[in-house]
């Protein structure tokens, strides 16, 4: 089949790779306003060709929105208005609530497919992309009963070739439960290395002192702006309600530590040690 790619960065390059390698897509057009990233992901053969909006989309079988959220949420009822009754949209998106509903009354809204690959990195661009990036990974569906029965199925086909294993929820769902386990870890890590910066203004005592747990721990704070606040503001609610609960229990440590009570912090670092029976 042929596919467009709307955003040609760490998730779409690294779809399109994958895509590739399993058969699954013979011809890649690479739609992105940043002509850099077309013609690095022409020169590292992730794309066939670039083409502009109307171009790629009506030509294609299978359009992938993979850009920020925000941005998807405003071309995604273009997108549909582009195509026929023949051709799927699906998206890469971190929120899913938002897109949605932005197409709810669509006359086209059965063709597309709101998709979300738990993956990603710090990275971003073109040459970040990895072929086996989604691999074992969760590949989550939303709202599958807004969506045409052959679009679905085109959709899962290409979930099965990502390697990654299906899961079906509605998109409120889906938000509530990505702000308590990947939106709330991103603020976490902004958070830590802010207060790392603000106390330790010798950049090269964190370089040379930093262990790998500190290093893991931030990593996410490499993170770009762009893509992240986005994804804040959609989930505004979901993350204002984990981030008060995150504020609770780091609360509980400082009075723990402030009253002496070491066997309060035990029973609190015990609790959180049960993560270890979820997480193998």
């Amino acid at each position: 089949m042929k596919i467009s790619i709307i955003g040609t960065g760490l998730i779409g390059g690294s779809m399109a790779l994958k895509l590739k390698e399993k058969g699954i897509a013979h011809f890649i057009y690479g739609i992105d306003n940043d002509q850099q990233h077309i013609s690095k992901a022409l020169e590292l053969k992730i794309i066939d060709a670039g083409a502009d909006l109307e171009q790629g989309v009506k030509n294609a079988d299978v359009v992938i929105i993979a850009i920020p959220v925000d941005a998807a949420r405003k071309i995604l009822p273009g997108v549909l208005d582009l195509i026929s009754d023949h051709q799927t949209i699906m998206d890469a998106g971190s929120t899913k609530a938002g897109i949605v509903n932005a197409v709810k009354d669509h006359p086209k809204r059965s063709r597309f497919v709101a998709f979300h690959p738990m993956w990603g990195t710090e990275n971003s661009g073109p040459q970040s992309a990895v072929t086996e990036s989604f691999s074992g990974k969760a590949g989550v569906i939303c709202n599958k009963e807004e969506s045409a029965e052959d679009a679905l199925q085109t959709v899962e086909k290409i979930v099965e070739a990502l390697d990654m294993h299906m899961i079906y929820m509605n998109a409120q769902d889906h938000d509530i439960h990505t702000a308590y386990i990947s939106h709330i870890s991103h603020i976490t890590s902004y958070a830590l290395a802010n207060t790392v910066l603000e106390k330790e203004r010798e950049e090269e005592t964190i370089f040379q002192l930093a262990s790998s747990g500190f290093s893991s721990t931030v990593r996410l704070a490499k993170s770009h702006p762009e893509m992240w606040v986005p994804i804040f503001k959609q989930n505004k609610e979901n993350v204002l309600d984990v981030l008060n609960e995150h504020i609770s229990q780091l609360r509980k440590f400082k009075s723990a530590l402030e009253k002496e009570n070491y066997e309060y912090l035990e029973e609190l670092i015990t609790n959180a040690n049960r993560i270890r029976g979820i997480l193998r």
